[in-house]
């Protein structure tokens, strides 16, 4: 290994307006409204009502879902959605919290990490990009698990460049803590990209056994171990077999080796995927990949784009794609992205993309309405879409409308740079979303599901899901909702397009949903 790098000279004082903003801007993006739309169903809905039937089965060790094991993830993050329930009780606000808060901590890691080697200005940059750019501010406001592991990774790359930048052992020691804590958020993907990532960066290097110092600490191995072993251990004496072939066959290697639950794509899924997690600054991306080839030769930016190019090489080649794995490695995107933005001078193509985007948001509704009126998609997606001007109301068209407005003043403040034309769009887009655009969608989509949901806990009857998987439901009905055969008296939970011919009296329709009560056999 090279010998170690001399120390980081002090970074120059922050302006007082610019310590406020470091602190305050994630905090408002991802905090703002965020118990103000429904959850979400697969994963928000999946993830809550597990962590609510910790508390219905007084066990703290193992997932349940609608009565059923749930070994998609591992504990950590329903021990903190836990947390969040015992202080906050039963909401949206505390089930999310877990994510907003890590989302906070990626953020103001970036900047941390960003400030001693490439400057305030750059580091604040990062930390806005961080903050509002699309993939991450969505992830960072959801109830799952994503934007805890992002927050591990980060955290664990970090470290791991301050140990081969410095050589000191503290920061190695930390990144085996920030890995066990990633291996109990979501399992093994923790250890194989920081893993990879050096491999490559030391290879790079000719440095092959500074890799296997690395990777083989005695210390740091102790520390992952004794992390995350007691859970794991516990979860296999607890389920046997069905642990392994479910958490680890079925949610690690099966994800990677075919296509689980739909999510399939091309080879070039996360090429086009990361562009579009980073709008607004999809442009800015475009600025940084044109200086790849003369700085690929400078140690940092040359970790930074191996970081970004292995995840999504490794994921292209996973026959599961979702796009929030692209944000595995996109951490250092936003890092080069405000590197080399700010020198952007051509405000027409780097603006248009904003414009387009709030432009979207004001038609939105009319493009649900729209597609509730084709073929596309299934009957039950149609049935909620065409509920889109009912929730948009007129205020759902002031606001956008304002936002957009709003905008183009700002895109015209010529005596302002790109780059903070780009950046005032971007916290506009965050705000707008947040308060505005995901309240109004979560209604279309997920209003129906938690309606029916409280009536059905108002009836206080046994209720069964028919070919209906929303464990939204169950949640805010706060029972487990097996999917069963009704039973007469039973209420029954199921879509538009799923409807029995007959036996049943119809108690709620909405959308695409309806709630039935089982009369006859």
């Amino acid at each position: 290994m090279t010998p170690p790098a001399p120390l980081l000279p002090a970074a120059a004082p922050l302006p007082a307006w610019q310590r406020i903003a470091v602190v305050a801007l994630p905090l408002l993006t991802f905090l703002l409204s965020l118990g103000s739309a429904p959850l979400f169903d697969v994963d928000e809905g999946a993830f809550s009502e597990a962590t609510r039937e910790m508390f219905e089965r007084r066990d703290f060790l193992s997932t349940w879902l609608d009565g059923e094991p749930r070994f998609d993830k591992p504990i950590l993050v329903y021990w903190l959605q836990a947390l969040a329930v015992l202080v906050l009780g039963i909401d949206e606000w505390a089930f999310r919290l877990p994510s907003a808060l890590a989302a906070c901590g990626w953020a103001w890691a970036v900047w941390a990490f960003a400030r001693p080697r490439l400057g305030n200005d750059v580091a604040f940059g990062a930390l806005v990009v961080t903050a509002t750019a699309l993939g991450p501010w969505a992830i960072g406001r959801a109830a799952t698990a994503d934007a805890l592991l992002n927050l591990w990774l980060v955290l664990t790359l970090f470290d791991a460049w301050r140990h081969l930048e410095t050589g000191a052992r503290a920061p190695l020691r930390r990144a085996y803590v920030w890995i066990g804590l990633g291996v109990l958020t979501k399992g093994p993907v923790a250890i194989v990209v920081p893993a990879a990532v050096t491999l490559l960066y030391l290879l790079s290097r000719r440095d092959w056994r500074g890799w296997l110092r690395l990777v083989f600490d005695p210390v740091g191995w102790v520390i992952l171990l004794a992390l995350t072993v007691p859970w794991y251990a516990a979860a296999l004496a607890v389920h046997g077999q069905a642990f392994i072939d479910g958490f680890i066959m079925k949610h690690n290697v099966k994800r990677f080796t075919g296509t689980l639950e739909g999510h399939a794509g091309s080879i070039f899924y996360y090429v086009l995927v990361l562009p579009a997690l980073l709008l607004p600054w999809t442009a800015a991306l475009f600025a940084a990949l044109v200086r790849l080839r003369t700085e690929f030769a400078q140690p940092l930016p040359r970790f930074l784009w191996l970081w970004c190019g292995f995840v999504v090489v490794f994921f292209s080649l996973s026959g599961t794609k979702l796009p929030h794995y692209a944000l595995y490695g996109a951490t250092p995107v936003f890092l080069l992205v405000a590197l080399h933005g700010r020198a952007m001078t051509r405000a027409l193509p780097v603006l248009a993309v904003p414009t387009a985007m709030f432009a979207l948001c004001i038609a939105l509704p009319a493009l649900f309405a729209h597609l509730s009126t084709t073929d596309a998609g299934n009957a039950f997606f149609r049935g909620q879409m065409s509920r889109a001007y009912e929730e948009a109301g007129r205020s759902y068209f002031v606001v956008t409308g304002a936002a957009l407005a709003l905008w183009l003043a700002i895109a015209l403040q010529r005596r302002w740079s790109v780059w903070t034309r780009l950046a005032a769009g971007a916290v506009l887009q965050a705000l707008l979303l947040a308060t505005t655009v995901v309240p109004w969608s979560a209604r279309v989509l997920q209003g129906p599901v938690m309606e029916a949901a409280l009536l059905a806990r108002e009836l206080a009857a046994p209720a069964v899901r028919l070919r209906f998987d929303a464990p939204s439901f169950s949640l805010y009905r706060q029972a487990v909702t097996p999917s069963r055969p009704a039973q007469p008296g039973e209420l029954v939970i199921t879509r538009v397009d799923r409807v029995p011919p007959a036996g049943h009296e119809e108690l709620y329709r909405k959308g695409g949903v309806v709630l039935l009560r089982r009369t006859a056999d």
